[in-house]
């Protein structure tokens, strides 16, 4: 399957989402790759704050993007496509957890699992470790991950992927002041000043790389180009 061009991709880039899932709806099956990537980080953290297996993730994803190609026609445009994207991959992490009998509560009603424990000392950060920066950003990952299902995601929506309140209540099929209030107490079990010693900004954290993102993108593709030719899905 061949990919964009440069000098096609360079005009679709400025393109909105809008834009762009008409274009794939009309049948240019290339764009939808530029769809994944513009919004592959948002998606992982998504599936990240459900799911604690990091390795399940990418599955997770391409399955993510297969059912929101498939259902591409139902996309109305009433919430912005990312939020429509993100509400679909935290359902299809839901339904994995589900699977394997082991569905972590998201509903209203969920109950602290226990506090937070706090991390190692931190001496502050120095102006020559860039290393010591991505330590505070994996022992930030940690403390996220110990958090209960679900304030770790409504935390990583808010906090790390910059959602608002109304995106992150949609995505996660949750009410605006449920939101707030779980976001709250999230940041009481987190704690500001594991920030402060992890030396590092949320955006840091839970990155997705260019690696892993080619790898997801290639997949989803390859698999949408054989549904295009008339092969069976897989």
């Amino acid at each position: 399957m061949s990919g964009l061009g440069i000098l096609e991709r360079a005009s679709a880039e400025g393109w909105t989402d809008i834009e762009l899932v008409r274009r794939v709806l009309d049948g240019d099956l290339a764009l939808y790759e530029l769809l994944m990537r513009r919004h592959n980080q948002r998606v992982y953290r998504a599936v990240r704050s459900i799911l604690r297996e990091d390795g399940e993730c990418e599955d997770v994803m391409q399955e993510a993007y297969v059912r929101a190609y498939e259902h591409l026609a139902q996309f109305e445009g009433r919430a912005q496509f990312s939020t429509w994207l993100t509400r679909i991959a935290v359902n299809e992490a839901l339904r994995r957890l589900s699977a394997r009998g082991r569905l972590d509560p998201m509903d209203e009603n969920a109950e602290v699992e226990g506090e937070i424990a706090g991390g190692p000392a931190w001496a502050g950060a120095t102006p020559e470790t860039q290393a010591a920066r991505k330590e505070g950003a994996a022992m930030l990952e940690e403390a996220i991950l110990a958090l209960p299902a679900g304030y770790r995601a409504v935390l990583m929506l808010r906090d790390i992927e910059e959602m608002n309140t109304a995106e992150t209540a949609e995505a996660l099929s949750l009410t605006e002041s449920n939101v707030k209030v779980r976001l709250h107490r999230a940041h009481e079990l987190l704690r500001e000043e594991l920030y402060t010693r992890a030396g590092a900004s949320s955006a840091q954290a839970f990155g997705f790389p260019a690696t892993r993102c080619d790898r997801v993108v290639g997949a989803v593709m390859e698999r949408l180009q054989a549904a295009h030719d008339g092969e069976p899905m897989r």
